[in-house]
C-alpha cells in the first residue's frame, strides 16, 4: 500500500489543473504556471476540489511512480498558491553577501568574492543586519530549482565541524568536533 501515493491532493480555489492526452500536467495559480511529464500508465481523477492519482497495477514499477507522480503534482500545486523559500545564513568573520538584480556576490574567505547567477525564475534577495550572520533568501515556485539552487550556493563553502563556520541552511544545526586538546 503506497500511503504517499493513496493521500488525496486538496486544490485551493486558485489553482487549476490540465491533464492532456500525453499526461503532460499543467498546473496554474496565482504565482504562476508549471508543467510536468507524468508516466503514461498514471491515472489522474478531478473530482469536487480533490485530485488522486491512480496506477494500473501492483508492480514495483508502477507502486514507486505512484508515490512519485503524486508528490510531484502536489509540490507543483503548493508551488503556484504559496511558492517555495529557502534561505541561508553565512557563518563566519567577514563573510559577505551582496545582489544586483539576479547576480549574486559572496565572500566566503577565498582570495576572490564568488559571483553566481540565479535564474529568472528564482526571486534573489540578501539581508545584512549587524550582530547577525548575512543571510541569502531563494523565493521561487519550483520546489526542486530553488533547493538545487540553494545547495548550489551552499557548496561554495560547506560548514565545517570544527569551528562552525561555513554557508548554512537557516536553522541547521551542525555537529561539532571537539578538535585536538591540550596537552
Amino acid at each position: 500500500m503506497s500511503r504517499i501515493g493513496n493521500a488525496i491532493i486538496e486544490l485551493p480555489e486558485k489553482v487549476e489543473i490540465n491533464v492532456s492526452d500525453t499526461n503532460l500536467v499543467t498546473v496554474k495559480g496565482p504565482k504562476g504556471e508549471l508543467k510536468q511529464q507524468l508516466d503514461p500508465d498514471m491515472s489522474l481523477k478531478i473530482e469536487d476540489g480533490t485530485l488522486t492519482v491512480e496506477r494500473p497495477t501492483n508492480q514495483k514499477r508502477h507502486k514507486a511512480l505512484h508515490g512519485l507522480s503524486r508528490s510531484l503534482i502536489a509540490n507543483m500545486v503548493t508551488g503556484v498558491s504559496d511558492g517555495y523559500t529557502r534561505e541561508l545564513e553565512l557563518v563566519g568573520v567577514g563573510f559577505r553577501a551582496s545582489n544586483s538584480g539576479n547576480l549574486l556576490e559572496i565572500s566566503v574567505g577565498y582570495s576572490h568574492p564568488i559571483m553566481f547567477y540565479i535564474p529568472n525564475e528564482v526571486k534573489l534577495s540578501t539581508e545584512t543586519e549587524k550582530g547577525k550572520p548575512p543571510l541569502i533568501r531563494l523565493e521561487g515556485i519550483d520546489k526542486q530549482l530553488v533547493g538545487h539552487i540553494a545547495a548550489k550556493i551552499r557548496a561554495f563553502r560547506k560548514p565545517e565541524p570544527y569551528k562552525g563556520k561555513g554557508i548554512l541552511y537557516k536553522g541547521e544545526q551542525i555537529r561539532r568536533k571537539a578538535g585536538k586538546t591540550a596537552g
